[in-house]
């Protein structure tokens, strides 16, 4: 299968600065909600359970050289998964470290690790600490009601040890690389806001469940007729509206935890450029190494059809200038005006909500040449957050701390 046959612009040859390099391809857990392991690409399977040393020093490598060749200063390497701590702390670290050796010494490179923290111990966390490598959490909120659907393949809940995880990096800030939340509208917001902060995290984000027009995100659709902006429920637009508030009217006293998304639309608003894939113009600029060393683009695409994240490539017969060349490739980094549908074009919100993200605009037949299929709640927030701003701005009462 193939993308919507559509022209796009000549454009600005963008590296990539952030690798996502999955390090084993298994789970501890069987989420009900899991795009990996429940969506309709199941290529997980056919690959090895964990990395090999091998693959890991040749992706280092091919980094290497592209590090080289574009002169970058910084990069990001994502250890993922799966569930990377199967792998364990000291595999973990060597393959950091094999980057790291690899890599001029005048480029910086940020190391992270995403687990769903049921693995981690306090030993973990020192010697990761140790090592320079932060961790990020996975989890739907601070309890155990609102991680039911975070369980074990037995159906137990794995909220007792992340609880204890997140324990162990709010001892270690340096360590701590913040909570990802995916979003639930059966949720009340004020509660999952308030629950995830009592953890303590360093900062916070909150991920649209992955979605398309033919396999739409729970609360929204099936859908009739045609894709676009039509008037339209927007209970994620509502449901973040209202954690934006919490966040934005943090007391004055209390230090407001940064969130990625709402810092992103509020820089956005205010003319700065876009640093994510859910917001914003900014080329992309991020690859994805699978455990058998293939290339491929965003791993939310498996959400689409099998096969749709493959670039056909891999880092034993290609290098990442490969990647940076193929139609794919070039398709997502032209994430100017002119690459979007008429639709999005004609949007007044479109220099903040960029179309939304690349995943969500997939129609089975038609490809990705659509709105997202979040368009009508990323319309509302944003409008929200422009609203609060302006208040800001004219100077309506109330005290609040800023963010």
């Amino acid at each position: 299968m193939t993308e919507a046959g559509r022209n796009v612009p000549p454009r600005r040859r963008v590296p990539f600065r952030q690798f996502v390099l999955k390090v084993h391809s298994r789970c501890n857990l069987a989420c009900t909600y899991c795009y990996v392991y429940e969506g309709p690409d199941q290529s997980w399977r056919e690959r090895p359970a964990r990395v090999a040393e091998e693959t890991v020093r040749r992706t280092a490598e091919r980094i290497a050289q592209h590090v080289t060749t574009h002169g970058l200063r910084s990069i990001r390497v994502d250890l993922h998964g799966g569930e990377p701590l199967l792998l364990g702390p000291a595999a973990l670290i060597d393959h950091a470290r094999t980057v790291r050796d690899a890599v001029p010494g005048d480029c910086a490179v940020a190391v992270s690790v995403q687990t769903n923290g049921t693995l981690l111990t306090e030993d973990a966390v020192r010697r990761f600490s140790a090592a320079g490598i932060s961790v990020g959490l996975s989890l739907d909120g601070g309890s155990a009601r609102l991680n039911h659907r975070r369980v074990d393949h037995a159906g137990r809940s794995s909220w007792p040890a992340v609880r204890r995880a997140a324990g162990l990096l709010a001892g270690a800030p340096a360590a701590y690389g913040g909570i990802l939340c995916t979003v639930d509208v059966e949720t009340d917001p004020a509660e999952v806001y308030r629950s995830l902060i009592a953890l303590e995290p360093t900062g916070l984000d909150f991920l649209l469940p992955y979605g398309n027009w033919s396999a739409p995100p729970p609360g929204i659709g099936p859908f009739a007729g045609p894709v676009g902006r039509a008037a339209r429920p927007v209970p994620y637009g509502a449901w973040l509206a209202r954690v934006f508030d919490l966040w934005w009217d943090t007391p004055p006293g209390r230090r407001a935890v940064p969130v990625r998304l709402f810092g992103e639309i509020v820089a956005l608003l205010l003319g700065a450029a876009s640093r994510s894939e859910a917001v914003g113009l900014s080329p992309l600029a991020v690859v994805v190494i699978d455990t058998d060393g293939s290339l491929q683009r965003l791993d939310s695409l498996k959400t689409a059809y099998a096969g749709a994240p493959d670039l056909g490539m891999d880092v034993f017969r290609h290098d990442f200038e490969d990647a940076l060349d193929h139609p794919y490739t070039v398709a997502a980094q032209a994430r100017g005006l002119d690459s979007l549908c008429g639709s999005c074009r004609r949007c007044p919100v479109v220099g903040v909500c960029g179309g939304g993200r690349y995943t969500d605009r997939y129609l089975h037949g038609s490809g990705f040449g659509h709105p997202s299929v979040y368009c009508a709640d990323l319309e509302h927030l944003i409008r929200h957050i422009g609203e609060r701003l302006q208040e800001e701005v004219r100077g309506v009462p109330g005290e609040s701390a800023r963010p």
